[in-house]
């Protein structure tokens, strides 16, 4: 009997990718002359069989040891016949590096409802705050990229063709605060030599710390004559001159979105537990990643029992920049396979600077898009769009009603319940403490 493959297949073109025998991030068919398709690798999940029995995950607080048998890398591992306590190892290893490096490693993070800030804005159901602020480098971008390390580390530890000569690789990421900390974080535990393009007006603390993480960083300027983020197009060149993509862009590395998929399942699990249902989840949204991550883990933790419905998916983007507002406003009721084959109808790089408070969220392209949409048609959800005024206030009542001291990037999705009255449970998250 052959053993079965962990494959990831594009949404766009349906190109199959073995993850053992080759690296799952870009699309091999992305960059085409002449192709509107909107690539982008997503794993192929296992039956539901293969997951852990009746949904108990166990003791492990460590949300990849905890949910191991719902993430590819895992899955990877074992089709390689890697043991359980080798995994169990790999995680251990990186997690007390990093604790070394950052002070912390990865537990499941505190989720509760909020009953004072509910209250200040009128929702009438309860008001969940999962706090991501304590997470590793202060938000929660290393889920993201700590899915990615592992994949890369099992690849060494199986001896796979995937990994052939990957350690002679650099890493490299585009970001201009929390995603870039994260990677810097999870390359120095790593020991894994880092590239990091940043823009001119990044943050004095962040730019500082990268430094003193070890990553080699490149200010990037605007172009006129470009469209889209210059930090992204430097990126996407240091990758096509051989980097291994260590950012959280889906289109461009297809393990980004699922070690994010992590919060879903822990806030999965914390609604059963109390017995609750939120109805929606406001989410904010840059270039998409926690979106997507949030999507797709709340249709997996639903598909294997964890709740019984998916939380319709609110997302919330600023009005200094709103790609994916305009894509939702533009797609109508066109089916998405249209879509996926004539991307620049609906996706493409805002055509003005972006500004906000919400710095976090300011992307040129939400690169996830479709992935997000996706979720909104199923779960019946929406897109919400909100001024500077706004974001502030959300900022300033996260503030004043909760003891988390978090962005006001990471309190955007919050900005959308103000803008939008809600008669039902609601959950957002708080990602990224304030600076």
């Amino acid at each position: 009997m052959t053993t079965p493959t962990i494959r990831f297949v594009c949404h766009g073109c349906g190109a199959i990718v073995d993850a053992a025998q080759a690296l799952p991030f870009r699309c091999p068919h992305a960059g085409a002359a002449g192709d509107d398709i909107d690539h982008l690798l997503v794993p192929v999940n296992g039956p539901v069989e293969e997951f852990s029995a009746q949904n108990d995950f166990g003791p492990a607080e460590n949300p990849f040891l905890r949910y191991r048998s719902l993430l590819s890398p895992y899955r990877v591992a074992r089709r390689a016949n890697l043991s359980d306590a080798a995994w169990e190892e790999i995680v251990g290893r990186l997690d007390d590096a990093l604790i070394a490096v950052d002070g912390g490693g990865f537990r499941v993070t505190p989720m509760a409802v909020q009953p004072a800030l509910g209250q200040s804005i009128g929702i009438e159901g309860a008001l969940w705050v999962k706090d991501e602020t304590g997470n590793v480098s202060g938000s929660h971008k290393a889920r993201h990229l700590m899915g990615a390390m592992l994949y890369l580390r099992v690849l060494k530890a199986a001896r796979l063709p995937a990994g052939e000569r990957i350690e002679a690789r650099r890493l490299a990421i585009a970001s201009c605060g929390n995603a870039a900390l994260a990677a810097a974080v999870i390359a120095r535990a790593a020991n894994w030599p880092l590239d990091v393009f940043i823009p001119p007006d990044a943050s004095p603390e962040v730019v500082a710390r990268l430094k003193d993480l070890g990553a080699r960083i490149t200010v990037c300027e605007r172009d006129p004559a470009e469209a889209g983020d210059p930090c992204f197009l430097r990126f996407r060149e240091a990758v096509s001159a051989g980097a291994i993509p260590f950012g959280v862009q889906g289109s461009e590395n297809g393990l980004a979105i699922e070690g994010g998929r992590t919060l879903a399942f822990e806030m999965a699990e914390a609604f059963r537990s109390a017995g609750q249902a939120p109805d929606a989840v406001f989410v904010q949204v840059g270039g998409g990643a926690l979106a997507s991550a949030l999507a797709q883990g709340f249709a997996m933790a639903a598909n294997v029992g964890i709740i019984t419905r998916a939380p319709r998916l609110v997302v919330v983007q600023s009005a200094g920049c709103s790609p994916l507002d305009r894509a939702w406003q533009l797609l109508g009721k066109t089916e998405l396979n249209v879509a996926a084959h004539h991307r620049s109808r609906f996706m493409w790089p805002w055509e003005s600077v972006p500004a906000s408070v919400a710095h976090g969220i300011l992307d040129d392209e939400t690169y996830d898009w479709l992935e997000i949409v996706r979720s909104m048609r199923l779960s019946g959800g929406n897109s919400l769009v909100v001024n500077e005024e706004i974001l502030i206030r959300a900022h300033e009542l996260a503030w004043s009603q909760t003891s988390i001291h978090v962005s006001a990037t990471g309190t955007a999705g919050l900005a959308g319940l103000l803008v939008n009255p809600f008669r039902g449970q609601a959950a957002v998250i708080f990602s990224g403490v304030d600076r």
